[in-house]
């Protein structure tokens, strides 16, 4: 019974952490193609997946009562267990690299926006070089 529940969890958390790593691969597509647009319908998507997976975290962690998810499935030796735990390990793994992925584009972006900006709208001051040979 008690892993029966824990498995439909896990279940339920592995569907909204697929939905949310789609999401993701979306925001990256729209981020390749410079749609600004639709990145903000993203982001509601986004937060919405968050808390699905978020609610579905608070359920197993209820049921676990602080134990190890590690331990708790090398003690139970339920195999269906065992692998639905490793199918949510590497859809984290990949949920993080597609983050990181997101989140280098986003600041590569407005790095290039900030410097086509001062180009456009150059600092007043006046430019002097510090100890490495680089203006400020």
């Amino acid at each position: 019974m008690y892993l029966e529940q824990l498995n439909s969890i896990m279940l339920e958390e592995y569907s909204a952490l697929d939905e949310l790593f789609k999401s993701l691969c979306e925001q990256f597509n729209y981020i390749t193609k410079k749609n600004v647009f639709a990145l903000d319908a993203v982001r509601e998507k986004i937060e919405n997946c968050a808390r699905s997976v978020a609610k579905c975290e608070v359920e197993r962690r209820k049921l676990v009562n602080g134990k190890s998810m590690t331990a708790l499935i090398l003690e139970s030796d339920n195999e269906v267990l065992k692998e639905n735990f490793e199918n949510i390990q590497n859809l984290i793994h990949k949920l993080n690299l597609q983050k990181d992925t997101n989140e280098v584009l986003i600041r590569q972006g407005l790095n290039y926006t900030t410097q086509m900006l001062n180009v456009l709208n150059p600092n007043r001051k006046p430019r002097t070089y510090n100890s490495y040979g680089r203006r400020k």
